[in-house]
């Protein structure tokens, strides 16, 4: 723990201070502050306009108010108070130091502000004895990022979206092309890129724990340390920030859209949670021998707790959509046959279900862990890693018992139910009354969340594709 008092010496050599706020969408917002400023409302707080959670991705008012902020109260500001805890420094940006923000509007943390709900969920965990852990791998396909005028233009300065305006997403060249995955030779193409990524990401307490090459034409797969639920979820938000930070100084544009290329994989942000008693001790780990009396052999070394936590997961699964794919790009990666799961499914080892159980004998009991395999690198992290903890606990708490068997065990002819495959549909299910969004994250959050995605729906019919107008210039 970081006191206020401590910070005034770890920026003695400082002039002034970044600091980020995370929105709706998992993008982080902010601005660089005097020191003298930061210091004076390290402690109270600050002033940040409101229009973060009244706006999307780019910079669009909702098309329905929020409950949350309006234009009839002026976007008024919401008071941003630094998280000390946060600290650490840019070495892609001079090292300047660097905070994340919580916000709060008369005095109550505001109820879509992903890091106040992640603070009030990992202390529920710890009235109940627990903590929760969370590993994320994230891929992401990496492009050659040209100027305004295209690739043979002499301009020095890379300008991806003013490219975008008069150039089809087609044009943009990969670094690499093929699928090669695990590949010791083509890292070697854009080694300073690669080892850059991964040296900047120690020093911005990022570590990787695995960084290779994954199938598909310029893909990388970052698979950062193990870490407690909120230190990943930040892990995740400041890796893509650095990850594009450095790409720019490369001339190279990552993507995390969870399918940029029709007829390829897309790119997956899979999720590996478990819980430990305060002491440390996995919780999903059985103690002695295997339970002779499991339902499934999966599960025969997996404790009481882990299994009500994959029966919460597995029940919640359907109407928590929209928390682990929350764009309308995102399901278009969730398709059969392209190493995505599409149904309500998990099984030992299995890494074509929704949920892979990775318990013993397969690791050691201290590894035990379920990966959920539904997320792409779009993901919010920090939505999705407190729905997926969030509907687990409420597996526990309500001693659920796994409600579909393991999919080697299920018989051919008994079809596994099917996930919302659209954007629309998963919304549906979220909002829906009595659904079991509602009762882990609340209606003020489910409320605010569907109106986001609602927005983000009306934007995509509204939008005409490159693939309507080649289909249909000429044959309308």
């Amino acid at each position: 723990m970081i006191a206020a008092a401590e910070i005034e010496t770890l920026l003695k050599d400082d002039t002034k201070v970044r600091v980020a706020g995370i929105d709706a969408d998992g993008i982080l917002r902010g601005k660089v502050m005097a020191k003298e400023k930061f210091l004076a409302s390290a402690k109270s707080g600050f002033g940040m306009s409101s229009a973060i959670f009244g706006w999307d991705m780019h910079d669009a008012l909702y098309t329905t108010e929020t409950a949350i902020t309006s234009p009839e109260d002026g976007y008024a500001d919401f008071i941003a108070h630094p998280d000390l805890n946060s600290f650490r420094r840019l070495p892609f940006e001079d090292n300047i130091p660097f905070f994340l923000l919580n916000f709060s509007v008369d005095e109550k943390p505001v109820h879509a502000c992903a890091r106040s709900s992640m603070r009030s969920l990992t202390r529920q965990l710890r009235d109940g004895g627990f903590r929760a852990l969370a590993g994320v791998e994230l891929e992401f396909m990496n492009f050659q990022t040209p100027s305004q005028d295209g690739y043979q233009s002499s301009d020095l300065r890379r300008d991806l979206a003013t490219y975008l305006e008069t150039n089809p997403p087609s044009s943009v060249r990969p670094i690499s092309g093929g699928m090669f995955g695990y590949s010791c030779t083509r890292p070697v193409a854009s080694k300073r890129y690669f080892h850059d990524i991964y040296d900047q990401a120690i020093k911005t307490n990022c570590g990787l724990e695995g960084w290779h090459t994954e199938s598909g034409p310029g893909v990388f797969e970052a698979a950062l340390t193990v870490s407690p639920i909120d230190e990943m979820a930040d892990k995740v938000s400041v890796f893509k920030f650095l990850t594009r930070s450095v790409g720019m100084e490369h001339g190279i544009t990552p993507c995390f859209l969870a399918k940029p290329m029709q007829g390829l994989p897309g790119n997956s942000g899979h999720i590996h949670v478990s819980l430990t008693d305060l002491d440390g001790t996995n919780a999903f780990a059985r103690p002695g021998t295997p339970d002779t009396n499991a339902p499934w052999p999966d599960v025969a070394q997996v404790s009481d707790a882990g299994q009500h936590f994959l029966a919460g997961v597995l029940t919640a699964l359907p109407d928590i959509m929209p928390m682990l794919a929350p764009n309308v790009n995102s399901y278009k990666r969730l398709i059969e046959n392209y190493w995505a799961p599409v149904d309500i499914s998990w099984g030992l080892e299995d890494r074509l279900s929704s949920v892979r159980l990775i318990a013993p004998p397969v690791c050691k009991p201290s590894a035990t862990r379920f990966e959920i395999r539904i997320p792409g690198a779009d993901l919010h992290p920090h939505y999705a890693l407190i729905a997926l903890v969030a509907a687990g606990l409420w597996g526990i708490q309500q001693r659920l018992s796994i409600p579909v068997p393991p999919s080697k065990s299920r018989p051919k002819s008994d079809k596994p139910e099917l996930l919302p495959n659209t954007l629309d549909r998963a919304v549906d299910r979220f909002r829906a009354s009595g659904s079991v969004a509602r009762k882990i994250l609340g209606d003020d959050f489910v409320d605010f969340f569907a109106l986001t995605r609602e927005h983000e729906l009306r934007v995509w019919r509204e939008a005409v594709t490159d693939w309507e107008f080649k289909r249909y210039i000429e044959t309308a």
